[in-house]
């Protein structure tokens, strides 16, 4: 990994020298999320590796190009897992993109976000600098916690080189449960199942259907189960699940001229009415089909609900234009994003535009 770390220290020093943009890509699985993909490719896949796992300290350390799946089949030999279950959308997935993106999966109301899972990242900053946040246990932050900082940041600060993650065990028992309820009396039912005592590790409404996944220890999945009632579903769950975390799931099949957003809002928040939905987290995380232009009025509704909406798939020649990606920022939240830009990439060479036009 040293040789390649060399390389991507040259390939930036010579773009910040001729202030040429660069495109970090490791195996390109997330290339569409973001506003826009500017400039030369600096490759990360030559990154690859687990420099360090110990299984009985509950964490592990690999290179950024490591391929997602490699990190997931060494755990699942140890029965551990990462259990926010990020998404791959794509055989060539990495640890750097899963980083970089800072996306989770259904189990994320339960189990905690990718930032949540960080314990240290390497950055190799605009100016060719190699620097070194954070460590391999929790307690090992003093100041601003800069390696979380860098979890969906969409590589604007710099090339994340190598990361240390926590893990955990994979759960005991698991059960999904299946109800028939329109999409106001799942939201009510999930909310008060919320202030109970119950195992509840994932959920998903559509089409007046509603699934909950119950993980914990056998006793607990049990007794949830002869609580809440509804039919369980068996053979099928895990590909149920895997369906909504890569978004295979027939929902997010999209017709010419629609786009996907993803809309995050309070879990009480009433259903939107908006155009075709999904509904994942409880409630707080809603995904909506409808067309890319219909950000002006999506965002204003969404705003009055104390949230806000991304722009997460749409062709691509509708991502190159003036339709926001993610909401817009308020003038101090701008600010702290421009000077942290000009703080890490001074020269402003790394992933130009993906995040914000301006950034």
């Amino acid at each position: 990994m040293d040789h390649a770390l060399r390389q991507l220290i040259d390939q930036v020093n010579d773009a910040r020298h001729r202030a040429a943009p660069l495109r970090i890509c490791g195996g390109g699985s997330k290339d569409f999320y973001g506003q826009t993909l500017q400039g030369e490719r600096l490759d990360t896949t030559a990154l690859n590796g687990i420099t360090s796992y110990e299984p009985s300290e509950l964490y592990i350390r690999a290179g950024a190009g490591t391929p997602l799946a490699d990190i997931e089949a060494a755990l699942a030999k140890h029965h551990q897992t990462l259990p926010f279950e990020p998404p791959h959308f794509g055989p060539g997935a990495t640890l750097g993109g899963m980083v970089s993106a800072g996306l989770s999966g259904p189990a994320r109301p339960s189990a905690g976000s990718v930032r949540d899972h960080v314990l240290g990242v390497s950055l190799l900053n605009g100016q060719g600098q190699q620097l070194q946040f954070g460590g391999t246990v929790m307690k090992n932050v003093a100041g601003y916690d800069v390696s979380r900082l860098l979890v969906g940041a969409l590589g604007i600060l710099g090339v994340v080189t190598e990361v240390s993650l926590k893990v955990l065990a994979q759960p005991v028992a698991e059960a999904t449960l299946v109800f028939e309820l329109d999409e106001a009396g799942a939201i009510a039912q999930l909310n008060r199942w919320g202030g109970l005592p119950l195992p509840l590790n994932a959920s998903c409404w559509h089409a007046d259907r509603l699934w909950v996944r119950l993980r914990g220890a056998h006793a607990a999945v049990q007794a949830a189960q002869a609580r809440m009632g509804g039919m369980v579903l068996r053979d099928d769950a895990p590909v149920f699940w895997a369906s909504l975390r890569e978004q295979t799931h027939p929902f997010f099949a999209l017709q010419p001229g629609q786009a996907l957003w993803r809309v995050s809002v309070p879990d009480t928040t009433p259903p939107l009415g908006l155009g075709p939905s999904l509904l994942e987290w409880g409630g707080g995380q809603r995904w909506l089909k409808q067309t890319p232009n219909f950000d002006i009025k999506l965002r204003s509704a969404i705003v009055e609900s104390g949230g806000h909406a991304t722009l997460f798939r749409a062709p691509a020649e509708v991502q190159r234009t003036d339709v926001a990606v993610f909401s817009p920022l308020s003038p101090p939240l701008a600010r702290i994003h421009r000077e942290l830009k000009k703080e890490f990439d001074p020269a402003g060479i790394f992933n130009r535009g993906r995040f914000y036009a301006d950034l």
